[in-house]
């Protein structure tokens, strides 16, 4: 038995570090008398700065163009009907709608149908795209090449919200429509990637109409795991020709238990 007054042999056990290993979620961040301390208060105050450089950065187009050229047969930048970063965050039903030139552009266009538009839109995280989006899009292209389907023109958009890929995959006659947007920054997540399924894109589609795969990042669900679940969505759209909660999400995970089932982390496993 150790000595009680031999301080260098003590150790103390914090129940909650499994759980920080585990997650980004603010917990068990303990107390100073009636407040944070120190360390706690400022990595709230870093995150909290993260999170609002995110919503204000500015998406770098010339960066992201040349490899989207690499990757599909055409890339457009567009833009929203949207003026600046402060219209933006005050008028969401701007954001919904292309500008003038970026309609005259499409209208333009003499597309080949195909079955998959991708959109990828700045959305409240620019970040979030300069990080994810090739990196998921390489994921997913091997998956709709894999499932037999054909990729469209891939548009960039700036200062877009979920709602502009309908007008874009309807003027580009797609089957379906695949809207990659930076999600709104979390205080521990500013580069958060989301992504919305729609079958039969077209303008006036509601929300509920779509599916959402979210937090798409190295510390949330990974690009290949995402793209295997995009896959799925559209095997099912096919067959049901519908979805949003038309379309159940009833695809296995990668599990510790082996058999689809995510379990939980806290149990001992089952025997």
């Amino acid at each position: 038995m150790s000595d009680p007054g031999d301080s260098s042999k003590l150790t103390v056990t914090n129940p909650w570090q499994r759980l920080r290993e585990l997650t980004d979620a603010r917990i068990g961040l303990g107390r100073a008398g009636g407040s944070l301390p120190t360390a706690a208060q400022l990595a709230f105050q870093l995150d909290h700065a993260r999170a609002r450089d995110a919503v204000h950065m500015a998406l770098d187009t010339e960066r992201l163009m040349p490899a989207l050229d690499a990757r599909f047969p055409l890339a457009l930048r567009l833009h929203s009907r949207v003026a600046d970063r402060d219209e933006y965050l005050r008028r969401p039903d701007l954001g919904r709608q292309l500008c003038e030139e970026a309609e005259r552009e499409l209208a333009g266009l003499e597309p080949a149908p195909c079955d998959v538009s991708i959109c990828v839109v700045d959305g409240l995280s620019a970040r979030a795209i300069h990080e994810q989006a090739i990196p998921f899009l390489d994921a997913a292209l091997a998956e709709i090449e894999r499932l037999g389907l054909s990729p469209g023109p891939v548009a960039l958009v700036e200062q877009g919200r979920v709602a502009i890929g309908d007008p874009i995959g309807e003027a580009l006659g797609a089957r379906m429509s695949v809207v990659l947007i930076g999600e709104r920054p979390g205080l521990s997540s500013p580069d958060s990637l989301g992504l919305y399924f729609t079958w039969a894109p077209r303008s006036g589609r509601r929300d509920s109409e779509r599916n959402c795969i979210s937090n798409i990042r190295p510390r949330g669900l990974s690009c290949a795991n995402a793209a295997r679940l995009l896959g799925y969505l559209m095997r099912q759209a096919q067959v049901l020709g519908a979805s949003g909660v038309a379309l159940k999400d009833d695809s296995e995970v990668e599990s510790r238990l082996g058999d689809g089932r995510q379990g939980n982390f806290l149990l001992p496993p089952e025997t």
